[in-house]
């Protein structure tokens, strides 16, 4: 495509008001500028055009008729302009919300709870991209994300959410059998469910003072969610965190066999670009999440689970 050649926009939005207000002191007016600003803009539109569109009778000034046949282009253009600015910027306070968090987030906490925004901001479709990735916001067509880390992201704004527990679940089924679990030195007898963090079950033996156990044994999975279903199921014991955790224990489809949990490494954050929260969807979406996580740390009797 050729390169457009087009006189700058200032100009222009100084002649369509002079040629529509036949006045440069009340295009001035309009446009919060000097008379005189007007006058130098439009002079330098037609130097830039090379031919003029105005005639000055004393202090009156009449379209040319270039000048006229130019100003129906320039008002259609402006008016094009216009309408596609008002239609982003509309965009910016409903339409599509693009939100970035973990896979597992976002199927163990955050889907199951998005029926409610709905509920309460129905002309803001939530769009959840699942992803381990660092957000480039600059370059990734994304709103906000929540992030499990340490905290410190350069370069954007981070909103502590909640941190949690990590503790043993598993299904009800194996609470009995020939091996049921009622101790921590019962693991020996079961299988160890992994997800990418096997560290964690090598630290959590150590503190509930099991020997013998090999904490790297046992199948492994890419996603907490998928450790969570495998616990589920029967077929071994996963350390989980209590944010993934909490509604398959309210349901029952998961036990904790022990009471010891340790406290996770990391915890949950909002991130954002520093300027998000001007768009109303955006701070629409945030104030929600802050406001279930509070609900939920009133409800569970834990004050951790939401940062201020």
């Amino acid at each position: 495509m050729a390169e457009r050649k087009l006189p700058p926009l200032n100009a222009l939005r100084a002649f369509e008001a002079a040629a529509r207000q036949l006045s440069f002191t009340r295009a001035g007016q309009e446009l919060h500028v000097t008379q005189a600003a007007i006058s130098h803009q439009v002079k330098a539109l037609e130097q830039w055009l090379g031919l003029a569109l105005f005639r000055r009778r004393g202090r009156a000034i009449v379209l040319t008729e270039n000048g006229q046949t130019y100003l129906t282009a320039v008002r259609e253009g402006l008016d094009l302009l216009a309408t596609a600015t008002d239609r982003l910027t509309k965009r910016q306070d409903s339409g599509i919300l693009t939100v970035s968090t973990l896979a597992s987030f976002a199927a163990a906490w955050l889907v199951p709870r998005l029926g409610r925004f709905r509920n309460s901001y129905p002309d803001i479709d939530v769009r959840v991209t699942a992803s381990d990735d660092i957000v480039d916001f600059a370059r990734d067509d994304v709103d906000l994300a929540i992030r499990y880390g340490s905290g410190h992201w350069p370069g954007v704004e981070v909103v502590a959410l909640m941190t949690e527990d990590v503790f043993p679940v598993c299904s009800p089924a194996l609470l009995e059998g020939p091996h049921p679990l009622r101790h921590p030195d019962d693991l020996r007898h079961h299988t160890l469910l992994h997800d990418d963090m096997r560290e964690t079950w090598r630290i959590w033996l150590l503190a509930a003072g099991v020997e013998g156990v090999d904490p790297d044994r046992g199948p492994g999975y890419n996603l907490s969610a998928l450790v969570i279903d495998a616990a589920a199921a029967g077929q071994g014991v996963a350390l989980a965190r209590s944010a993934l955790a909490r509604e398959d224990l309210n349901s029952g489809r998961l036990v904790r066999p022990f009471e010891l949990g340790l406290p996770a490494e990391y915890a949950y954050y909002m991130v954002y670009p520093a300027r998000a929260l001007s768009h109303p969807k955006v701070r629409a979406f945030c104030d929600w999440v802050l406001a279930e996580v509070a609900a939920e740390a009133v409800a569970e009797g834990d004050p951790r689970i939401t940062g201020d």
